[in-house]
């Protein structure tokens, strides 16, 4: 039996908390005050009994019990969400949404095609599509903000209570603009001579940045001294194109820009930097025939060859 002390505004602030990491930002997210918030926590650790949050310097984390809890309520959130739409939906005449997450590199190379696919079919159904670094992605997932995410498959502590599968395998690419010095450079050299220029390196939310990181001590590079970090494919690609930077980013990005000879592939040995892609969903929900539809749309247009491995 719940505890009927326990309200939904007590799960909503800490899944907010458990999500952001941060007391700040969920009040923020959630247009209350900070203290609110505080008060909240610790009406429901009351409640429970248990210590379900802590902080330290790199900002709240859950215990034990935290995990646990975080576990069932995004789970019974997500439900309670998705009973609210299809009530909502049967109201405004059968009109529904689908709510997909995608990696950058996935956007701008299957789901092109996979959109046309499933618009073809003409079910009434609304496509919502939002792009984001994966761990946030998967974090809504949880949460029930979506119905699908598109990308890499994340570390094993991120997946629980998620399901996987997989699409295809993707590497890293380092992109320049043609014409580029380090094009006329010996393949030995350009690695070497990286620290030259200008680079354009994944942040620290980028599911790829770990590979990356592994890959430049590989090579003895421990220092970029005109590292920019960032997400953004826009920046990122009119930067590439207007100076000497060199771009390091998912393949899929930059595939159709070095197939028309936009962007060249500086030719060096990426294979360590290879993950699966593929399609993650809620474990313990259904899904609905919408979504199935889009995910046999994603999988048609994967193997039919829009993405380059």
């Amino acid at each position: 039996m719940i505890d009927a002390r326990v309200k939904y505004r007590h799960v909503q602030c800490f899944l907010e908390v458990s999500r952001r990491r941060s007391v700040v930002k969920a009040a923020t997210a959630l247009s209350i005050t900070q203290p609110a918030v505080s008060k909240t926590l610790k009406e429901l650790e009351d409640i429970l009994e248990v210590r379900l949050l802590e902080r330290s310097r790199r900002g709240v984390v859950l215990t034990q019990f935290g995990e646990v809890f975080q576990h069932y309520a995004a789970a019974s959130l997500a439900a309670l969400k998705q009973g609210l739409d299809s009530v909502a939906q049967a109201r405004v005449s059968g009109e529904s949404y689908l709510d997909v997450g995608v990696l950058p590199s996935v956007a701008a190379s299957i789901v092109p095609e996979a959109v046309r696919q499933f618009q073809s079919e003409k079910i009434g159904t609304t496509l919502s599509l939002v792009t984001g670094p994966n761990t946030l992605l998967l974090s809504r997932l949880r949460m029930g903000e979506l119905d699908l995410v598109v990308g890499r498959l994340a570390d094993p502590k991120q997946m629980a209570g998620l399901s996987f599968q997989h699409l295809y395998s993707e590497r890293v690419s380092f992109a320049v603009r043609a014409g580029h010095p380090l094009l006329g450079l010996p393949a030995a050299e350009q690695m070497a001579r990286l620290p030259d220029y200008p680079v354009l390196f994944p942040t620290k939310e980028a599911i790829i940045r770990p590979y990356v990181e592994r890959l430049m001590i590989a090579h003895s590079i421990t220092v970029l001294p005109n590292r920019i970090e960032t997400i953004s494919n826009a920046f990122g690609r009119t930067f590439t194109l207007e100076t000497d930077a060199v771009w390091i980013i998912s393949s899929g990005v930059v595939s159709r820009d070095v197939e028309a000879g936009v962007l060249q592939e500086l030719p060096l040995e990426t294979t360590e930097t290879t993950g699966p892609v593929g399609l993650t969903t809620r474990a313990d929900i259904a899904p609905t025939p919408a979504l199935l539809l889009f995910l046999s749309a994603i999988k048609s247009a994967a193997e039919a060859g829009a993405v380059k491995l």
